[in-house]
């Protein structure tokens, strides 16, 4: 996986905490987050090591969203996805 560094200007319009929640759950809850968001906001959601960060990137991709950067906190990863303007 490409993990880029977030440039500095970027920012999240939503925050989604996710540390602690089992694969598939944290692909749930963060696609119901995104369908609640208006069109083209982001949503960063923090994931832990391992099977999340493996998994719901991916399976984001696959539904139409758009993984904007990827960011590895050390105990933690910060991951930025776009509502597409059609959803």
């Amino acid at each position: 996986m490409n993990h880029a560094k977030i440039p500095a200007q970027s920012q999240s319009d939503a925050l989604l905490d996710l540390r602690g929640t089992p694969c598939p759950i944290n692909f749930v809850r963060t696609k119901l987050r995104l369908e609640q968001m208006p069109p083209n906001s982001v949503l960063e959601v923090w994931l832990d090591p391992g099977e999340p960060i493996e998994q719901v990137p991916d399976s984001l991709k696959m539904a139409g969203y758009q993984l904007e950067f990827v960011d590895d906190r050390q105990e933690f990863f910060a991951l930025f996805v776009r509502r597409p303007l059609e959803s």
